[in-house]
């Protein structure tokens, strides 16, 4: 059953709390999402009320599936670029989804809604993202649309003699 997406959701502590435990059980299973488990969700929740403060601001936009029993089971963060010269792009961040949902095709359904969401954005033209190495999600960010356009060697340290790359990628809109 696919999942519903919503944009610019009202957060209500519901989905306050179910973005949270969805983020700890997406790190806690490996995901390339800002930790590195085990993590609890009293360290991802400054990570999430920094992104409730920039919704706030107007430069953050979040995109939220819902699965069928109304759990929240993927998200993603749209992000204005607040460079002047650089308003025609948005960054994509925090990209999830419930490891209980993975494999049934919820990460392409969620890249898609969010490339949707920014075609509706005044002046988006592309949609910026990192990743971490070491995973293959750049093959499937490549399989989904997006072009690596750039990579920094062992930019990332998930623990000591444990660097890895992060890869830049790039969806044209247009």
């Amino acid at each position: 059953m696919p999942l519903t997406f919503t944009l610019d959701p009202a957060i209500t502590p519901d989905l306050r709390d179910g973005i949270l435990d969805l983020w700890t059980a997406v790190s806690d299973a490996g995901g390339a999402v800002g930790f590195v488990p085990p993590v609890t969700r009293q360290e991802v929740r400054p990570e999430l009320v920094r992104y409730l403060v920039q919704m706030v601001e107007g430069r953050t936009r979040l995109l939220v599936g819902h699965d069928e029993t109304g759990e929240v089971a993927a998200t993603a963060f749209l992000t204005r670029n607040t460079h002047r010269l650089m308003t025609h792009w948005v960054w994509l961040y925090t990209v999830m989804v419930h490891p209980r949902h993975q494999g049934r095709g919820y990460g392409r359904d969620l890249l898609a809604a969010a490339a949707d969401a920014a075609r509706r954005m005044e002046g988006v033209q592309a949609i910026r993202l990192t990743c971490r190495g070491g995973h293959g999600l750049e093959r499937f960010y490549a399989s989904c649309g997006y072009k690596e356009v750039g990579r920094v060697p062992d930019a990332i340290r998930v623990a000591p003699g444990d660097d890895r790359d992060e890869v830049f990628m790039l969806l044209p809109l247009g």
